[in-house]
């Protein structure tokens, strides 16, 4: 019999229980990234970037999940999907055979629910994300425009904006617009500290927008631009960049901190004299009093590419030891103890960040502050981008009581304790937002070590624990199928009205692109609270 799925539960009134599962047989290939559901039919479109197609999946019995159809996309690259009022927009790269594909334009394109091709338009390069306007107007993409590989052509991010209004069958090239970061250019110095590195890069060529979330009126579109360490507010009907936000950094030395070695074969959660980005990657909004909340999962990525790498860990890179001599970049006055410090059970493996750091800009041109990537929790900013909440170190904190002989494990191996205390922890990348009796919740996806995080966010001053659950089986061979759920990517909430009338239960469905999984899980409610659980 093989294990129950890991589950810890301290307080709330609901709990998340697996119901079923769709699995492809895929590891390792992306096979389930990005679903998108359709209420009507009962049914998950998921993105299958190993087949380049949408796997229609029906979920009117949740337990036993079943592949109706799939959809052959054009080009080679499916990144997201969105469903609304039964159009399904399927953003994908549009790769032809040339060097540098991804750097050239992409395509929104458009079915109906029961798969049939209605429109598609050109958007900017590489669409990594699409959604619609909750008022269902217009669709929105994230075109993240990384560079390629040699850093000699790098496109410029933007947001295209599509507009419905006439009809999907109707839209022509005239109904896209673009909200771009060309304003910016040459303005370096006024976004500071918004992270602007890339090699001979203008602003709108640094910028990477990655996901998106818009607010209830359908007015505002808030990106995160993760590599970049910020925001940008967008204004819909204007298809304009109202505002770049810097997110700033996060002290590990205090209250918050974290494991930061891979090589002391312990769980060692502590201070250090490191910050780090948030950088985060999925993002989502919701309203309390009329206020719009931004949700977001605090991933890190950095650049790392041929032609141009900001990855250095921290005694690797900055202790230099050519024929010459030895030379520390290191500012020692920052770091007095910094040959303790450089030491592989200490910081010594931690991957930080060449690009920034520099505080004083001295002449030295040394690193006065390190800073990794990532924050390793999730947080909650208004719609201004000031800082609401922080989760602070509680994710590390509950993986090392809940499951401390897989802690900070990676999402492809299943003998691998510690492997990533070094890099970004359990590494949160999806979020998704819903409401469950009048209370608001966040679902939070750990892409390494697996799983979700539940917190009830209903006061985003003082969200609360909830439950964290876990579909994977340690013990199993990683490469089968008795491992289960392995790297979440997507997680989508669906409300109880609009779910299978049999489920009897709002839904979270999550897609685990290692795994090539998407499992179903029902949000049972508790009429009384847990025994020994937290009061709210």
């Amino acid at each position: 019999t093989p294990p129950a799925p890991i589950n810890y539960t301290v307080a709330g009134p609901i709990e998340l229980e697996v119901a079923g599962t769709y699995a492809t047989g895929v590891f390792d290939d992306g096979a389930a990234e990005i679903a998108a559901y359709d209420p009507l039919f009962r049914r998950l479109f998921i993105t299958n970037a190993n087949a380049n197609t949408l796997d229609v999946v029906s979920i009117r019995n949740i337990y036993k999940p079943r592949l109706l159809q799939t959809i052959n996309l054009p080009g080679d690259g499916v990144n997201s999907v969105a469903v609304k009022n039964g159009i399904v927009a399927v953003a994908v790269e549009v790769v032809d055979g040339v060097d540098d594909s991804k750097q050239l334009p992409g395509k929104v394109v458009f079915y109906d629910r029961r798969g049939k091709w209605l429109n598609e338009v050109t958007v900017g390069a590489l669409p990594d994300m699409v959604t619609f306007t909750p008022d269902g107007s217009k669709a929105l993409v994230a075109n993240e425009g990384e560079p390629n590989d040699d850093y000699d052509h790098d496109p410029e991010g933007s947001i295209s904006i599509i507009d419905l209004s006439g009809g999907v069958k109707n839209l022509t090239q005239i109904d896209v617009s673009t909200a771009d970061f060309s304003d910016f250019n040459g303005r370096e110095d006024e976004l500071a500290p918004v992270r602007i590195f890339g090699l001979n890069a203008t602003v709108a060529q640094d910028l990477e927008p990655e996901y998106i979330a818009i607010d209830a009126e359908s007015e505002y579109a808030y990106v995160t631009l993760q590599e970049n360490n910020a925001l940008a507010v967008v204004d819909i009907d204007a298809a304009n960049v109202k505002q770049i936000v810097p997110l700033g950094t996060k002290r590990f030395d205090g209250a918050n901190m974290i494991d930061a070695s891979n090589k002391d074969d312990a769980i060692r959660i502590r201070p250090w004299p490191v910050v780090g980005m948030y950088q985060p990657d999925a993002i989502a909004a919701y309203e309390v009093d009329g206020e719009t909340y931004l949700v977001t999962a605090n991933e890190g990525d950095a650049r790392d590419y041929d032609g141009f790498s900001e990855e250095a860990r921290v005694f690797e890179e900055w202790s230099l030891d050519n024929e010459e001599k030895k030379k520390y970049l290191i500012n020692r006055t920052a770091y007095p103890n910094f040959d303790q410090l450089a030491e592989p059970e200490e910081l010594g493996r931690l991957n930080i960040t060449t690009a920034t750091g520099d505080i004083d800009h001295d002449r030295a041109g040394d690193i006065d502050q390190l800073h990794a990537y990532g924050a390793r929790s999730f947080s909650i900013w208004n719609a201004a981008g000031e800082l609401v909440f922080d989760s602070g170190s509680e994710f590390e904190r509950i993986l090392a009581k809940v499951i401390p002989d897989y802690f900070n494990s990676t999402n492809d191996d299943n003998d691998s304790f510690d492997n990533r205390s070094d890099d970004k922890g359990p590494e949160p990348e999806g979020v998704t937002v819903g409401t469950v009796d009048g209370a608001t919740y966040a679902f939070i996806g750990l892409e390494r070590i697996g799983g979700i995080m539940v917190y009830d966010i209903t006061n985003p001053q003082l969200p609360r624990f909830v439950q964290y659950i876990n579909n994977r089986d340690f013990t199993a061979d990683a490469e089968t199928a008795a491992a289960r759920d392995l790297g979440p990517e997507g997680l989508l909430f669906i409300e109880r009205k609009k779910a299978p009338f049999f489920a009897g239960h709002p839904l979270l469905v999550v897609t685990n692109e290692v795994s090539g999984t998407t499992t179903i899980y029902k949000i049972k409610t508790r009429k009384f609270p847990l025994k020994g659980a937290r009061k709210y």
